[in-house]
C-alpha cells in the first residue's frame, strides 16, 4: 500500500469496507469494536440512518458553492450553533489545524488592536497539541513535534505549565494576545485540566489584556459529556474552535468568537474555498440537534464512568490510571509496555484503540457506542492487557 499512499500515518496493514454503530469489517469480513471513531470524527458511529439521509438530500440539491454566497443550510446552522452554545460569529473551516490557524490569526490582529504591534504571543500548555501546520505546531507544547527538518517555526508562542499556580505570576505582560487553553489534553496523554487552575489562568491571562480561547477540536461535540468541555471548566473563553466530531464524519472545523474577540475579524482577513459548503453544514446539523441533547449527554457520562469503572476493577498490575472525562478515555500503562504494542494485539483481536503521549492507551469510540459493543471492546482489551501483564 506504501507504494500507493504515502504512510505517514504508520498505518496498519489493515483495509476496512463497512461499519455500523460502532463496529466495522473489513475486506475479509471480519469483525473490529470500533474504539477510535476516526480519532473522535465519527461521533454518531457508522450509518448512522439521519446523517446519511441528511448528506444524500443535501448532496442531490447542492454540494459546494463559493464563499462569495450564502447558503440556506449555512444559515439555518449558524444560527442554531451560535444561538445554542452563546456566540456571536463563527469561522468555518475544513479541520482542526484551520480552526486553531483562524483562532491564532484572530489573536494576533486582536492583539495589535489592543496594544500595538508587540502583542502578539499566543501562551499554550506544556503537553499540548494544536495541530500539523507550522503555526499550530509551533502552539504545539511537545517538543517532539518540532523536528529541526521543519524549521523554521513561527515565533510569538510561549508554553506553560497546566495546573501550575506558580507560573501564572509570569506567564503573562503587556506582549500577550492569547490564552490558548486544549481543555483536555487528548495527544499529550488524556491529561485533565483543574477547573479553578483554568479560570485563574484565564483570570490572569485577561488582566493582561489578552483574550482566552479554548482548543476543544477534541474535546467539543459532546466528547466529554457536555457539549462544551470549557462550560465545565468554566473560565467562559472568548474564542472556541472545534473540528473532528462536528459533521459526523465530513470533513470540517469551526472558530467560534464572542465578547471581545467579536468584530475582529474583517472581509479578507481570513478565508478557504471549501470552509462551510453545504455538505458539510447539512452533517453539522445533524450532529448537533442529535448530540446536544441532555439525554444524549448524559448517556455520554455514564457510559464513560462505567467503562472507567470497569478497567479500574479489573486490578490488572500493568495499569497504572484511569482517567479522561466522557467519552475521552486514557488508560495508562506501566513504562515498561509501549502503549503501541497494545494497540497492535487488540487490533489482532478485533479492537481499534489509539495511544496517546508516551504511556497511555486512549479510547474515543462514538458517542452512541451501544452497551453490547462497549462489553465487547471492554473484553478484548482486558484479555490483552492480561496477556501483557503475564510476561512482565
Amino acid at each position: 500500500m506504501e507504494k500507493i499512499i504515502v504512510n505517514n500515518y504508520g498505518s496498519f496493514d489493515v483495509v476496512f469496507s463497512k461499519g455500523k454503530g460502532a463496529t466495522m469489517y473489513d475486506v475479509n469480513g471480519k469483525k473490529y469494536i470500533d474504539f477510535i471513531a476516526g480519532i473522535g470524527v465519527n461521533c454518531l458511529g457508522h450509518n448512522y440512518k439521519p446523517l446519511v439521509k441528511a448528506i444524500q438530500k443535501q448532496a442531490a440539491a447542492q454540494i459546494h458553492i463559493s464563499n462569495y454566497f450564502f447558503s440556506d443550510v449555512g444559515i439555518c446552522y449558524s444560527l442554531d450553533l451560535l444561538g445554542e452554545l452563546g456566540f456571536d460569529g463563527a469561522y468555518f473551516g475544513n479541520s482542526g489545524a484551520e480552526a486553531n490557524e483562524a483562532a491564532i490569526k484572530l489573536a494576533r490582529k486582536y492583539g495589535e488592536l489592543n496594544g500595538g504591534a508587540k502583542r502578539k504571543t499566543v501562551v499554550t500548555l506544556e503537553s499540548s497539541f494544536h495541530g500539523r501546520t507550522l503555526a499550530t505546531l509551533t502552539a504545539t507544547g511537545q517538543d517532539k513535534f518540532h523536528p529541526a527538518c521543519f524549521a523554521p517555526y513561527p515565533e510569538g508562542f510561549k508554553t506553560i505549565k497546566a495546573n501550575d499556580y506558580e507560573c501564572l505570576k509570569t506567564a503573562f505582560d503587556d506582549t500577550t494576545a492569547a490564552l490558548f487553553i486544549e481543555c483536555i489534553q487528548g495527544e499529550g496523554g488524556v491529561n485533565l485540566i483543574e477547573p479553578d487552575w483554568a479560570k485563574a489562568a484565564a483570570d490572569a491571562a485577561r488582566k493582561a489584556g489578552a483574550i482566552v480561547m479554548a482548543d476543544e477540536v477534541q474535546t467539543g461535540v459532546g466528547r466529554t459529556g457536555s457539549f462544551l468541555a470549557s462550560d465545565e471548566l468554566g473560565f467562559e473563553p472568548e474564542v472556541v474552535t472545534l473540528a473532528k466530531g462536528i459533521a459526523g464524519g465530513i470533513p470540517m472545523g469551526a472558530c467560534l468568537f464572542r465578547g471581545k474577540a467579536n468584530g475582529v475579524f474583517v472581509a479578507g482577513d481570513h478565508q478557504s474555498t471549501f470552509a462551510g459548503n453545504p455538505l458539510a453544514v447539512s452533517a453539522a446539523q445533524v450532529v448537533l440537534d442529535t448530540v446536544n441533547n441532555p439525554k444524549f449527554l448524559d448517556r455520554v457520562k455514564k457510559a464513560g464512568d462505567y467503562i472507567r469503572s470497569e478497567i479500574s476493577s479489573w486490578n490488572i498490575p500493568i495499569v497504572k490510571n484511569v482517567r479522561g472525562k466522557g467519552l475521552m478515555i486514557g488508560t495508562q500503562i506501566d513504562k515498561s509496555i509501549k502503549p503501541f504494542d497494545i494497540e497492535v494485539k487488540c487490533l489482532e483481536k478485533g479492537l481499534c484503540t489509539t495511544t496517546a503521549g508516551s504511556d497511555v492507551v486512549r479510547f474515543l469510540p462514538p458517542l452512541n457506542i451501544s452497551d453490547k459493543e462497549i462489553k465487547e471492546g471492554l473484553a478484548i482489551f482486558k484479555s490483552v492487557l492480561e496477556e501483557f501483564a503475564s510476561r512482565a
